[in-house]
This record gives C-alpha cells, sequence and structure tokens, in this order.
C-alpha cells in the first residue's frame, strides 16, 4: 500500500475517481491512498451514488480534504469495507479533538459516514473500475459552500495535512496487517 499528500490544491469533481488515477496522475504503481486538499463539485455526469442522482442531491464544499483509496482484485464488497475501515479510522483519529474541542456527544460513523449531532464531517463513495475497486472519503475543513448542515476540521482545531498523513499512515498499517492476517492461514477441507 503507497500513500502520498498531493501538495497542489486541486477541485475533486468525480473525474479523480478512475482506474489508475494515482499511478497515471502521480506515479504510484499498486494498492494506493493519496490525500488532497480542494473544493468539492461533483456534477451530475460524474457522480457515482445512485441515490444521490435519484435526490438530485448537491454535494459541494469550499474546502475540503479528499482520499483515493484504490486496490486491485476485489470485488465491491471488499470496496465498502474498506470504505466504512477508512470512515472508522478517521473517526478514531479524530474523536479526542473533536471531544475536546465540542463536547459530548463526539463524533458518529454511521455507515460511511461521519456525523457530530446532525452535522456531517464527510462524504464517501466506493465503486468498482474494470480494473480496481476505488473509494472518495472528503471531510470538510470549512463548513463554507456545503449544502447541508456541516462539522468541519476547522472546528475541532485540526490541520488538515498532519491529519492527511497520519490517516494514511493508520490506514496503510491496518490495510498491511489485514493482508498479512490472508496470508498465513491454512486452507480447511
Amino acid at each position: 500500500m503507497l500513500s502520498q499528500f498531493i501538495e497542489k490544491k486541486m477541485t475533486y469533481d468525480g473525474t479523480q475517481l478512475r482506474s489508475l488515477f494515482a499511478y497515471l496522475d502521480h506515479g504510484l504503481l499498486g494498492p494506493s491512498v493519496v490525500a488532497f486538499r480542494g473544493p468539492c463539485n461533483i456534477s451530475f455526469d460524474h457522480m457515482v451514488d445512485g441515490e444521490d442522482l435519484l435526490a438530485q442531491a448537491v454535494i459541494a464544499g469550499d474546502d475540503m480534504l479528499h482520499f483515493i483509496i484504490e486496490v486491485f482484485d476485489r470485488d465491491l464488497f471488499s470496496g465498502v469495507a474498506l470504505q466504512r475501515l477508512f470512515a472508522s479510522i478517521c473517526r478514531d483519529y479524530l474523536n479526542p479533538q473533536a471531544l475536546r474541542a465540542l463536547g459530548e456527544p463526539g463524533l458518529v460513523r454511521d455507515g460511511d459516514d461521519i456525523y457530530y449531532s446532525d452535522r456531517k464531517l464527510s462524504i464517501s463513495i466506493a465503486t468498482k473500475s474494470p480494473v480496481s475497486t476505488m473509494v472518495h472519503f472528503a471531510m470538510n475543513v470549512t463548513n463554507k459552500g456545503t449544502p447541508v448542515k456541516t462539522l468541519s476540521l476547522e472546528d475541532i482545531g485540526v490541520k488538515p495535512e498532519i491529519a492527511a498523513e497520519d490517516i494514511m499512515k493508520l490506514f496503510k498499517a491496518e490495510y498491511l496487517s489485514i493482508m498479512a492476517a490472508t496470508q498465513k492461514v491454512r486452507p480447511v477441507p
């Protein structure tokens, strides 16, 4: 599992959720997680979530911390499981700071999203490409430009670039541990 924080800010518009994004655009060949910061504005042409398409939901934010995960030889179920694992890692990482900044009840993961009460911190989708399974996960850096009631990293006093590096390191360790667990067991009759 390779990881990289991309220094250049870019707008996430859904086109980044494509096969080999990390390899062709950033030189990371193989399973990877990349992070970058920038606005989010996903057009319906590039929206992957059927529920959001049916609802004609606006998915936007002025500044978000984005992660794109890509793994190979896995089905969509595995991608959704990795997506939820990633959300749990983010929640666990951010919750101590959120409790200090905001108090109880703390951050809660509901499916693939993170909330504080009725304020949404994250967006996420898992999908399958012809060669890989991919996840986009993003957290609001600011509450500006969001179409729903949100929580941001600013609200809890977290620096996005530091959080990105720490979260990628935690995810990478978990992924490698999962891979090792799949390689140490004998088959059963």
